[in-house]
């Protein structure tokens, strides 16, 4: 393939991660992701560990240096540690990551870890196990736990959990999470509400913002000033000022990061996606298919990703919703 231009937008951001969906499935249901009622991708839709993988390959000749490995769950397809030690392989990938619901790491985390996987989120969005039932709509909060044991005895370098704080459901267990980050030495990533959930609950104030959590956890552990400001990671995060650990917060909404953002996706049936609110896709898997050279399918890559807005319009009278939820997109 011959050498060509990384990704640049018509803002000159440059996309060096990737989010790479590899299902849409998955055991859970969300109330901020997934509607109850789903009808999944057909399985002929759904890109091949070979696709998903030379397209990885491609975007890496093109500059982008880190892969997280998302779904829905990714953890139901079968043989991932393949494909993760597939995608580990490609020359200039500095860093690999996966999210997962936890549920399978009993079973899974030595594999993962074995097929050099390093860094791993786990979502959990509770820790009460009758408010667990309440947003996932299913009984696996020991589950759940028991995958984040799993993960800390198969030794990862890195383990961060993801919570979505919504108004008058979790916003109350904000500092029960900052205590156990401080006493687990994992960041607790806050993430507030999207607009990307199946029943169309979401609306403005459902939204806990990152000024009310900061505000929340500070009245116990206070925090240093975020120690990432202006950079490209979704996250900033606030160090407590005692030394014990870190919480991050990603506040999408009322804190865009748009003007720094250098991700871009790949839904599991091969559309690219340059922003996670975006309501077009480009269609990577029909010409893969169809025999398109590597060249060709990185010249898609270029012009996607050249159309990427300067930013999302969650907070203008102008935002449209995306036709998929966040399982169908990849979280």
């Amino acid at each position: 393939m011959a050498t060509t231009p990384g990704l640049v937008d018509s803002y000159g951001r440059i996309a060096r991660r990737l989010r790479l969906s590899i299902t849409d499935r998955c055991m859970f249901r969300c109330v901020y992701c997934m509607p109850e009622q789903v009808v999944w991708m057909d399985r002929r839709h759904v890109l091949s560990f070979e696709e998903l993988v030379r397209l990885s390959r491609i975007a890496v000749s093109l500059g982008v240096e880190r892969i997280r490995v998302t779904g829905g769950e990714p953890l139901v397809r079968r043989d991932v540690p393949e494909l993760l030690r597939a995608l580990g392989g490609i020359p200039n990938l500095r860093d690999l990551s996966l999210t997962t619901n936890g549920v399978k790491l009993p079973e899974m985390a030595v594999a993962l870890r074995e097929a050099g996987l390093r860094r791993i989120n786990i979502s959990l969005d509770t820790l009460r196990r009758d408010r667990f039932v309440e947003i996932v709509r299913r009984d696996a909060f020991e589950d759940v736990l028991a995958g984040i044991r799993a993960a800390e005895a198969a030794g990862f370098e890195e383990i961060k959990l993801n919570c979505v704080v919504m108004r008058g459901i979790n916003d109350d267990e904000l500092v029960d999470f900052a205590r156990f980050a401080r006493d687990t030495g994992h960041q607790v990533r806050f993430i507030e509400f999207m607009p990307l959930d199946g029943d169309s609950i979401w609306d403005r104030s459902k939204v806990f913002t990152c000024e009310e959590i900061l505000a929340r956890v500070n009245a116990v552990f206070p925090t240093l000033p975020p120690r990432n400001e202006g950079t490209a990671d979704p996250a900033r995060e606030y160090a407590f000022a005692d030394g014990r650990g870190a919480i991050g917060i990603i506040a999408s909404v009322t804190r865009a990061f748009c003007q720094w953002c250098d991700r871009v996706r790949i839904t599991a049936d091969g559309k690219l996606r340059n922003c996670l609110f975006a309501v077009t896709e480009t269609d990577l898997k029909t010409p893969l298919r169809a025999g398109a050279s590597d060249d060709d399918i990185a010249a898609l890559f270029r012009a996607g990703v050249y159309g990427k807005w300067a930013g999302h319009l969650i907070n203008s009278p102008l935002y449209q919703k995306p036709e998929r939820t966040m399982h169908a997109i990849g979280g």
